[in-house]
């Protein structure tokens, strides 16, 4: 049986299962509110933890890793802003190629120097085809990527940018309006992409309440992921999956 995370995404979308990720920043936690994530997630039935950050200049990212690995069996996925944040003790990681933009570095650039500590890390690597959609807002993400958000209300930008990243030969596709976003990504564009691609199609950004994520859900999502506003209020956690996972498997 094959029990790799790609697998599992894989297997969870062809089920019609939805999942939940909560994404911790290394950066924005102690150890109590790590526990406290790990606690009330296990409670939830949390199916995935992202850790990672746009800086991650505290140098807690095994320490964080390693605490909620030793805590639960939620398995964690390494969400990465740079090829310096890897860590041998999570389970996989999500190799970003910013599709999205035009900035060579994170298309390629940076996926060349970090190639070698990628493979030695033995982690499972899933390449994923990273788009960053206009929130609204400046975010961290768009400043530390120099690189122009797809608009907002072009559905077909996004669409055929997730199609040409499914052909390229990436196996999830990541849309992201970033940390902070004012506003999430809309139904319309979830939809018009999901219905394009068969890979596993990752929703995060901006989504504050559980009905967006349950609509996110419906419009074709794959897996909601959900960092800044679990950070202002962690009892969200069981309301989002609640949420998230009430959504019809369809027949």
């Amino acid at each position: 049986m094959n029990n790799s995370i790609y697998h599992i995404l894989t297997s969870r979308k062809q089920n019609g299962q939805k999942s939940f990720a909560v994404l911790i920043d290394p950066d924005k936690v102690d150890a109590g509110a790590v526990q406290q994530l790990v606690q009330l997630s296990t409670e939830a039935g949390v199916d995935y933890f992202l850790v990672g950050g746009s800086l991650v200049i505290s140098n807690r990212l095994d320490e964080v890793v390693q605490h909620i690995k030793a805590s639960c069996n939620i398995p964690v996925i390494l969400f990465p802003g740079s090829p310096s944040q890897i860590s041998k003790y999570a389970d996989a990681l999500l190799y970003l190629s910013l599709i999205s933009g035009r900035n060579p570095e994170l298309l390629i650039g940076q996926h060349v120097i970090s190639a070698p500590f990628v493979k030695q890390s033995g982690l499972e690597i899933i390449s994923t085809g990273y788009m960053v959609v206009d929130g609204g807002a400046p975010t961290t993400v768009s400043y530390i990527s120099n690189a122009t958000p797809l608009p907002s209300d072009k559905n077909e930008i996004a669409m055929c940018t997730a199609m040409a990243g499914e052909m390229l030969g990436m196996k999830v596709i990541y849309m992201d309006a970033g940390s902070g976003a004012k506003r999430p990504i809309t139904e319309s564009m979830i939809q018009s992409v999901a219905k394009e691609i068969t890979v596993p199609l990752i929703v995060g950004g901006g989504i504050t309440d559980p009905e967006k994520a349950y609509r996110n859900c419906k419009a074709g999502a794959d897996v909601i992921v959900i960092g800044n506003a679990i950070e202002k209020d962690a009892s969200l956690i069981k309301e989002m999956a609640a949420a998230i996972h009430s959504v019809p498997v369809k027949a």
